[in-house]
Formats: C-alpha cells, sequence, structure tokens
C-alpha cells in the first residue's frame, strides 16, 4: 500500500502541516488506520476510498478519528490528482463532515467548506491559567478560539497542555491581527495527543470568518505562527469558508505489500 507524505500550507518541505495520505481499494479496519496513525505520528493521517465519482475520506489523529480535518484534506486531494485522478482539477470527498468539494492547481488546492459558527462564551479563570494571558475575547464551536491583543502575544504565548485538555474544546485556537498578515494564529490540542498543530485549516473556518467580520474584508491571508509556519488564503462568503493553500510532497513509500495479515 503507498502511503503519501505531503507538507500543507506551504510550498517547501519541512514547514507547512504534515500529513500522511492513504488512497485504499477497500476500507482497513479501524484499528489497522489507527495504529498506522499512531506510527506516523503526524497530527493526522488520511485514508481515501474511490466511491463512483467521489472519494470516501476519513481522518485519524495519533489519538483517533475526528470528524474533520483541513489540512489533511488539501493534501489528499493534491495526492489523488497527481497520482490517481490526473484528469480532473476538482475532487469530491464524501465525509462525516458532509460533502467537500477541492479544486487542484497546479501546487494550490482549494477547499469549499461552512464556516464554524462564532458563539462568543465567557472568558474563564481556567482559559487564563492555560494560556499565560488574558484574552480579549473567546467563542466556541467544535474548537475554542480565543482573541488576543497582539501578534507578538500569540507568537510567544506559553501554554500549559494539561490545563489545556481541561477545556471544552476538540482544539484551542489563539489570534490576533497580523502585523504582516490580516491575521496570525496557534492551535493546540493536546486532547487529541497534539501539543501544538503546526498550521490547521478546519479551525480557521472559525477564525477566518471572525477577521473577515473585524477587518470588512472577505479575502484573507492568515498566518499560523508555529515552529514549522504556514499561510492559508481564506475567502469567506456568508456561511462559506474557502480554504486554500499550496502543498508539496515529501515522500513517497510502500507500507507494507500485503496488511491482511495485520489488520485486526
Amino acid at each position: 500500500m503507498k502511503q503519501y507524505i505531503v507538507d500543507v500550507f506551504t510550498d517547501r518541505v519541512f514547514s507547512g502541516n504534515q500529513a500522511a495520505v492513504c488512497v485504499l481499494e477497500n476500507w482497513l479496519s479501524d484499528d489497522l488506520m489507527q495504529n498506522i496513525a499512531k506510527e506516523n505520528n503526524f497530527s493526522e493521517t488520511a485514508f481515501a476510498v474511490k466511491s463512483g465519482e467521489k472519494y470516501l475520506l476519513r481522518w485519524f489523529t495519533p489519538n483517533g478519528e475526528i470528524d474533520f480535518c483541513g489540512h489533511a484534506t488539501l493534501g489528499a486531494a493534491y495526492v489523488i490528482n497527481r497520482f490517481y485522478d490526473t484528469n480532473h482539477e476538482t475532487i469530491i470527498f464524501d465525509t462525516s463532515y458532509g460533502n467537500l468539494t477541492l479544486t487542484v492547481t497546479g501546487g494550490m488546492v482549494n477547499m469549499k467548506t461552512r464556516a464554524y459558527p462564532l458563539n462568543e462564551i465567557d472568558i474563564t479563570s481556567d482559559m487564563i491559567k492555560a494560556i499565560g494571558v488574558t484574552p480579549r475575547a473567546a467563542y466556541k464551536a467544535r474548537d475554542i478560539m480565543l482573541v488576543l491583543e497582539s501578534q507578538y502575544e500569540v507568537e510567544n504565548l506559553k501554554v500549559d497542555s494539561q490545563l489545556l485538555k481541561k477545556l471544552d474544546g476538540v482544539s484551542v485556537a489563539v489570534t490576533a491581527k497580523g502585523d504582516k498578515y490580516d491575521c496570525v494564529s496557534r492551535v493546540f490540542a493536546p486532547q487529541l495527543d497534539v501539543i501544538e498543530d503546526p498550521v490547521t485549516g478546519s479551525t480557521h473556518c472559525m477564525i477566518a470568518p471572525y477577521w473577515a467580520k473585524v477587518l470588512n474584508k472577505n479575502q484573507l491571508i492568515a498566518y499560523q505562527a508555529s515552529n514549522r509556519g504556514g499561510i492559508i488564503y481564506a475567502q469567506v462568503d456568508g456561511n462559506t469558508v474557502n480554504i486554500a493553500g499550496r502543498v508539496v510532497l515529501y515522500s513517497v513509500a510502500e507500507i507494507l505489500s500485503d496488511l491482511k495479515n495485520l489488520d485486526i
């Protein structure tokens, strides 16, 4: 079985967010896909199976399956366009999150999806203790988003991962207006055994609508200020968000020729 490793939201290897992509003829067992994700130890490993004109798509972190991952979806579309459906620029994924439509043009991949709701919540002492500063505002959807005063605060934040794990969000994002880019962010997901996610497409379905409203513009260039760093291009149109970024291929590998003996 082929496994492709891509770096997403970047134009060079060793930056952006890593994802592993496996395109299968049939599903492996959940346990085996989970073990592959653990072995990779990336924030996500994506598994795709062709079904008619679409591809079924699932995402696994080292700690379990999740309902939506942006960067691994862009990575999967890039791999399918380059190695499997080379004549089609449009790839449709059927997922637990719904149908996701992606277009691939060269190294740029665009994903059309829905915006996360911006439900403002109270700032709690637990939030302040977990990130070490007092946010200006807090919002909750699948993830928690904390708005900070400046890019400097975002970049220099020292978080307590054990306290972050107690907050009620799959991920916890911090964001601020950018100095060079429209906005900057960092994203932490200790509940999924991902202390800091390098560049996160799904959480920008929440970050981009917020800054589109605040900055009164519907096209944004966002920077995720992790150690690897990455650039997200976002367009907000009501409840729809287009998340785009560049993807580069790092490696192509053969996991094993016979997985049946390992399937448990």
